[in-house]
């Protein structure tokens, strides 16, 4: 008998998979993944074995997987288990099933070649690309044919990281989709690296120093010199963005590009080498500095001061840096800006930088003279510090500003110094302005807190125009909604008491009455005929029989999981013309009946609001989770709404979706209400959000949930239909809202 508390026993009960070959290899992966993975990682590496066990494709996808992921997710992070299984998953369900077994067994060196969770999800985001525009379908994975070339691809793929970053891995893949998309013989040839102009594109795509083939030398380099042991990070600045990425340091450690090319007679490992020295020496000397009281122009001034401070004390212990970082700093001329054109304040700033860095930079304007002395004149006295460098940018803002430094265009040529960070480090926020909306690639750091640390998850969007997804466009924060009076709730049941006893009457009917058989059990109430009689022959001819012979019998539940995904936007503030209460305070009510009938009716429900502010920053906050009883502790969240920003609809779909493909329910349904069309302020194009919807909506619907919007909108019929088809109600009267959302409900799942 096997010892129940033995953990090997409990872990491979966990994995649901019956291979006889299992037993073989299960003890050796597991002994790897305790050393390697936390508790939770544990959980999550078998529910992704189990997960590629299903698929169907016999017992060498699982074998890899469990093989492999242990060493990816000690690598890249834990996360990378799920993002591995689900993306099996998901080829699973097109006809790229041979495509399984390459992309597994390849996973693990690109993984070691591409050194970043982030750049993992973007590898997996060109290979789904490439299967839905090589196989005669653009609108997500349900195709009819497989593509021609991606098994051939997969099969070059460790030669292929070997000689491209990811940026002109996906330029390689873009030229082979965009030739021969419909020629598969073609792209055979092409994805195999068979034809002339497949190895031509590759040579073209083929340059600077990958961060992979160098990531132990700076390591070594780092440690040797700086005495620093940091986690490097690579980045891809292959995806168009309006703010170009750059290197900064963190709590999690150094983010640093996937891939640097020769410069100005740099090579490329020098350049990494000039801006690992340059992070390192803002490790040892720089402080931090509230920014809330600063201007933007002022945050710039005192960032360069610092900049300059901290370069000048490493080059005291190590001169060899100088003409490294002259190579690679800008050498703006100093007439090149027209004032009366354009704004010259970061023309001014960049001078100051070149003139501190190089003794032999022949400027004549006397402030940035006068402030290069002040400048070396503190350095002469010792370290000095950052709260000096913050004088010293405030005094030099202020000598120098200029009206026209106000003007909306501004002068840009030569004045990015690309070998230095973008100070996040520096800065600490008491209260979020205009100024830091502007910086969304600080947003993650500052409000970490707030959205209880969990990074950030990125999506896709849809592009109508070109008709191709823009891969990691927007970026969403999830977090747990904040809490409020339940009481509230409560009050506003009892208001509705009348109509919570009609819905009532009609609850107990929709109630399940009848028992099902639930067979391939091996343990049950009676023994399931024809599995045993199976069972029997396989035993007699020598194979292992199958042990779930048994069945039992449950309760005919009702086997469905919904998602409530709230419009949170601005506009729910608003009170509509005849009404007494705001469209936010009805809607609480009617999610507050809703909750309370589909509490009584037993079927997995929760809820989740969301609210946008640019691409940048989704906010997903759930209010009622699946594993939640309809409680005071969900009661209260959802007292304590808010709503505020915009409506981008598109990844809040796709995140909620995520969360219902999970559950294992035989139907799920995906209610939507909202009370106007998919916008937000960073896209100008009202067309562009609702595509991206209807995009999301397709998706949905292939992954087997069925999404169903409920609009407050008088006129959306204008836009609805686009996005959701037939399955939408409008509610004209939003004062019926707290009555008819119910009522819906009962009809879409009675």
């Amino acid at each position: 008998m096997a010892n129940s508390d033995d953990p090997l026993t409990s872990y491979r009960e966990r994995l649901t998979c019956n291979f006889p070959q299992l037993g073989q290899v299960f003890p050796d992966c597991m002994a790897e993944a305790a050393q390697r993975l936390t508790p939770q990682g544990i959980e999550a590496y078998l529910a992704g074995a189990s997960l590629v066990c299903m698929i169907g494709r016999g017992f060498e996808p699982v074998l890899v997987y469990l093989e492999e992921m242990p060493r990816v997710a000690a690598q890249l992070g834990e996360g990378s288990l799920e993002l591995v299984s689900q993306t099996v998953w998901k080829m699973s369900r097109t006809p790229n099933g041979k495509a399984i077994l390459p992309f597994l067994q390849t996973i693990a060196e690109a993984a070691r070649r591409l050194g970043s969770l982030e750049l993992l999800e973007r590898y997996i985001g060109l290979i789904l690309e490439l299967m839905t525009r090589t196989t005669g379908s653009i609108h997500g994975f349900h195709t009819t044919i497989p593509s021609p070339g991606l098994p051939e691809m997969l099969d070059q793929m460790p030669q292929l990281l070997r000689h491209l970053s990811v940026k002109g891995l996906g330029n390689w893949m873009d030229y082979g989709i965009r030739n021969y998309g419909k020629h598969p013989e073609r792209q055979k040839e092409y994805f195999s690296l068979q034809s002339a102009d497949s190895r031509a594109v590759l040579q073209r795509e083929r340059h600077g120093t990958l961060f992979a083939d160098q990531e132990r030398q700076l390591d070594l380099y780092l440690k040797a010199l700086w005495d620093l042991k940091e986690h490097l990070v690579p980045y891809s600045e292959g995806w168009d963005d309006p703010r170009k990425p750059q290197p900064y340091c963190d709590d999690l450690g150094i983010r640093i590009p996937d891939v640097y090319d020769d410069r100005n007679g740099v090579r490329g490992i020098d350049r990494y080498r000039a801006t690992l020295a340059h992070l390192a020496a803002h490790k040892r000397w720089s402080g931090h500095t509230v920014a809330d009281n600063f201007s933007p122009f002022q945050r710039l001034a005192i960032e360069l001061f610092e900049d300059s401070r901290v370069e000048q004390l490493a080059l005291r212990l190590y001169p060899g840096l100088h003409p490294l970082w002259l190579a690679l700093h800008p050498k703006p001329g100093e007439d090149d800006c027209d004032p009366t054109q354009e704004s010259c304040i970061r023309h001014r700033l960049i001078l100051l930088s070149r003139a501190i860095l190089d003794p032999g930079h022949g400027y004549r304007n006397p402030d940035l003279l006068a402030f290069v002395e002040r400048f070396r004149g503190l350095l002469a006295q010792g370290e000095s510090s950052t709260q000096e460098m913050v004088e010293l940018g405030l005094a030099f803002i202020a000598r120098t500003r200029r009206q026209q430094d106000q003007m909306a265009r501004v002068y840009f040529h030569d004045t990015e110094v690309d070998y230095r960070d973008d100070n996040r480090h520096l800065w600490q926020f008491i209260e979020e302005g205009d100024e830091e909306e502007t910086a969304p690639n600080r947003r993650p750091q500052r409000r970490a807190e707030e959205l209880q640390g969990l990074p950030p998850r990125h999506y896709p969007e849809w592009d109508y125009r070109s008709q191709t997804y823009r891969p990691d466009w927007v970026s969403l924060y999830e977090s747990l909604h904040p809490s409020g009076d339940a009481a509230i709730i409560d009050r506003l049941l009892a208001k509705h008491a009348a109509l919570a006893k009609r819905l009532k009457r009609i609850l107990d009917l929709l109630k399940p009455q009848h028992q099902v058989r639930v067979r391939y059990q091996e343990d049950g109430s009676e023994l399931d005929l024809d599995i045993a009689i199976r069972s029997l022959i396989d035993f007699r001819c020598g194979f292992t029989p199958d042990p779930r012979i048994n069945m039992s019998h449950r309760p005919d539940d009702r086997d469905i999981a919904v998602m409530l995904l709230l419009d949170l936007s601005e506009s729910l503030n608003e009170t509509p013309a005849g009404a007494s209460q705001t469209i936010l305070e009805l809607s609480q009510e009617a999610v507050a009946l809703l909750g309370w009938s589909v509490d009584r009716l037993g079927d997995e429900f929760a809820i989740a609001g969301f609210s946008s502010n640019t691409r940048h920053e989704v906010r997903y906050q759930h209010i009622k989770g699946y594993g939640e009883s309809w409680d005071d502790r969900v009661k209260g969240r959802l007292a304590a709404l808010e709503a505020r920003w915009s409506t981008r609809m598109g990844a809040a779909l796709r995140h909620a979706a995520h969360y219902l493909e999970a559950r294992p329910a035989e139907k799920k349904l995906l209610l939507i209400l909202t009370d106007g069309r998919p916008s937000d302020i960073d896209v100008e194009d009202e067309r562009l959000l609702i595509e991206d919807a209807r995009q999301a909506v397709r998706e949905i619907k292939q992954q087997g949930i069925y999404p169903y919007c409920i609009n407050l909108d008088a006129g959306a019929d204008d836009y609805v239909r686009d996005i959701f088809g037939k399955q939408y109600s409008v509610i004209d009267r939003v004062e019926r809202l707290p009555e008819r959302l119910p009522q819906l409900f009962l009809v879409l799942t009675g």
